[in-house]
């Protein structure tokens, strides 16, 4: 994103990265950048609608049910309280922060963001995921949201801006290739969304696997692989990032930088050390300088076998496994 990072590891937007104090610890225990905890796009419009002196229309939301409970979460969560996290991160760390939106439309809460860089955020993450649940919308409609959202909000930011995408697309390689072109400075793969479970003693729809595990790496890892030497911009990626190992595979694969957050809630911010000394410890041991040395040395265009993010090795993979 035109950031010159101490070293690859990003703070990724949480519960973790909504406190002053929180976005100072993580700077001393090594991270190069913090992406603060995402604003809801519902959140920002109820307050756009409050600001207007009418109630917030039921029709702003996609997901109407979500309305009471975004009305009472905004009146705790101020956002002028996002905007004072911004100002007082950025006179207390040196790191680069980084504001985030999760948003599904390009309406009106936009000219928020406008806020967010003149409140001093050195960059604006798009946490998108437009769910492709609505059967009467084809993919090019899908898809097209998201291409509104950014040009929309490149339009009225002068800082650097990055997607943050789901791998729900029909042509995940073409979407991302022509969002790059948008001008973004950066593209994560991949959020992550809600994953539904059923209590069948409550009758109640409740939340799973909230936290990410080492073996949701290969997706990421797939990717980041076959779309590194192809985008006109900078691949962060996330997901499955728990050790440094992890973070030399994601480089090795040609992320310019990993996002982390799940590992932080489970082993704590030492984390992000262990991470740098592994990745220190790692480069010494092949005679690596910097990290630039051997980014994008293992994707699909410079790897001796590309096929092993093909298909070729599913087939390889399961014949020997009846």
């Amino acid at each position: 994103m035109g950031f010159k990072l101490k070293n690859p590891i990003i703070a990724g937007s949480s519960g973790l990265t909504k406190t002053v104090e929180n976005l100072q610890k993580l700077e001393k225990h090594g991270a190069a950048a913090i992406v603060l905890k995402s604003l809801f796009e519902e959140q920002i419009m109820s307050e756009v609608n409050k600001s207007m002196a009418h109630p917030a229309d039921t029709g702003n939301f996609h997901y109407p049910e979500a309305e009471d409970y975004i009305s009472n979460y905004t009146k705790e969560k101020d956002l002028s309280e996002y905007l004072r996290l911004i100002e007082q991160g950025k006179k207390t760390v040196a790191v680069p922060i980084i504001a985030s939106v999760n948003c599904i439309s390009a309406s009106e809460w936009i000219s928020f963001a406008k806020k967010m860089e003149d409140a001093g955020a050195d960059g604006l993450e798009l946490n998108m995921f437009i769910l492709p649940s609505n059967s009467k919308k084809d993919g090019i409609e899908n898809e097209q949201v998201y291409f509104d959202i950014v040009q929309e909000v490149m339009r009225q930011l002068s800082i650097p801006v990055a997607a943050k995408i789901s791998y729900y697309f029909s042509s995940l390689a073409k979407t991302a290739l022509k969002l790059s072109w948008t001008g973004i400075s950066g593209m994560v793969l991949f959020n992550r969304f809600f994953s539904p479970d059923i209590d069948i003693n409550k009758f109640e729809v409740v939340s799973t696997n909230i936290f990410s595990t080492k073996d949701e790496l290969a997706t990421s890892l797939r990717w980041v692989a076959m779309l590194s030497d192809r985008l006109h911009c900078d691949i962060a990626a996330s997901t499955g990032v728990h050790d440094g190992e992890a973070v030399v595979k994601q480089l090795l694969a040609g992320a310019k930088a990993v996002q982390i957050a799940s590992t932080l809630y489970k082993n704590g911010f030492d984390v992000i050390g262990e991470m740098v000394e592994f990745l220190d410890k790692w480069m010494d041991k092949n005679d690596f300088k910097t990290v630039d040395d051997f980014i994008g040395k293992l994707s699909v265009k410079s790897a001796e076998n590309p096929a092993a993010y093909e298909r070729v090795q599913f087939m390889k993979h399961f014949a020997g496994i009846e």
